[in-house]
């Protein structure tokens, strides 16, 4: 596998994904070995409960910090050399995910002479809203574009996203399956004596505007005075932060939000456990790890009713959902969720429910070898 993050370095939905999958796939008596990026606190060759990780610098040679493809391209080079490392093992299957190491992906599936499979976990036209900007968005979908149409198979983790790459990329149904994102929920369930849930508001995730942020800001803002001791804590680093702290001062709610910035792993579990509840704002949201994170760990969420957030909680009860982008809906539900504590608790009766029904990592697993066995 290859993927442009790997915990510990980074906190998205990739890294997530990837290392739920590949754990699960080594339970199941597969080898794997997952191609990515250094780590300053991970070693270039580690076993990661029995997946091999194989980590490369990519940070040289220096370019321009806004010439993101330019610097992608670097790392797939860069990232190739992992091979001097991998002595005689080869894989039966090239698994790339996204299109950060397309380039690399496609020459080890060539030089291998094994199926190329592509996870497509968000695409530049979604994030922008239908359409693709000239510069960098216009250059990574031709990458994307490109990586769809080499891969024999794509997958999409939510039907919101298998339409939206069937339509970008115009694919055809035979090429394209839909393998849903997992949780471990060992992971992050709350200890058995925790510490009593407080009137704490939490978010997280790459700071982007279509990860809706600002509505938060605003509906913190309609909050002052309704529940008493409320907080909110914004978790991530990302582009749209400079903004989103003019957006804080403009609504007035400095004291009321912080953004924390990075929050490592397993401080971010010590604040779910403590969280009254955790919303997704998203404007825009092909999946929603982060959906799955919080419902593991017991808590309530409060979420966008958009893309694959809305496929995975419609009709389930695990969640309350508002409409996107309205800042008055969400106040309304995270006033419900903190003062209405019987409410809570059935929203998280039926987190519980949801999550063993459809979202382990053993049966994503094997929904993504039964992928893999097309090709044999």
């Amino acid at each position: 596998m290859l993927a442009p993050e790997f915990p510990p370095r980074g906190s998205t939905a990739i890294a997530a994904h990837v290392h739920g999958l590949s754990r699960a796939l080594v339970r199941g008596g597969h080898d794997v070995v997952v191609l990515t990026s250094g780590h300053e606190d991970a070693r270039e060759d580690s076993d990661v409960d029995g997946v091999r990780v194989l980590r490369t610098d990519t940070d040289l040679p220096w370019l321009p910090d806004d010439f993101i493809v330019a610097h992608t391209a670097a790392a797939n080079s860069h990232l190739m050399s992992s091979l001097a490392r991998i002595g005689n093992w080869r894989p039966d299957v090239v698994h790339v995910h996204d299109w950060n190491y397309a380039w690399a992906g496609n020459t080890l599936s060539t030089l291998n002479r094994a199926p190329l499979v592509a996870t497509i976990h968000s695409t530049e036209r979604g994030r922008h809203g239908g359409h693709v900007p000239q510069g960098d968005p216009s250059a990574i979908h031709s990458v994307e574009w490109w990586l769809s149409w080499q891969a024999q198979r794509v997958i999409c983790c939510s039907r919101f996203m298998m339409r939206e790459v069937l339509e970008g990329f115009e694919l055809t149904t035979d090429t394209v399956r839909l393998v849903p994102n997992g949780v471990d929920t060992n992971e992050w369930a709350p200890p058995q004596f925790g510490a009593e849930r407080e009137p704490l508001v939490l978010a997280w995730g790459r700071v982007q505007y279509e990860k809706g942020f600002q509505v938060l800001a605003q509906a913190m803002a309609r909050l002052r005075g309704r529940v008493p001791g409320i907080s909110c804590l914004i978790a991530g680093r990302g582009p749209y932060l400079p903004e989103l702290q003019s957006q804080l001062d403009i609504e007035g709610v400095g004291d009321l939000v912080q953004l924390a910035g990075y929050v490592p792993r397993d401080e971010l579990k010590s604040l779910l456990h403590r969280a009254g509840c955790v919303v997704i704002p998203s404007l825009y949201e092909p999946f929603g790890v982060v959906a799955l994170e919080a419902l593991a760990a017991d808590v309530p969420v409060v979420a966008a009713d958009t893309g694959g957030l809305a496929e995975i909680m419609l009709g389930s009860g695990a969640a309350l959902l508002f409409e996107p982008g309205n800042a008055a809906r969400l106040a309304e539900s995270i006033e419900r969720v903190l003062v209405d504590r019987n409410f809570s608790a059935s929203l998280r009766t039926k987190a519980g429910e949801l999550l063993r029904d459809r979202y382990s990592w053993d049966a994503i697993a094997e929904q993504t070898l039964e992928v893999y066995r097309e090709l044999d």
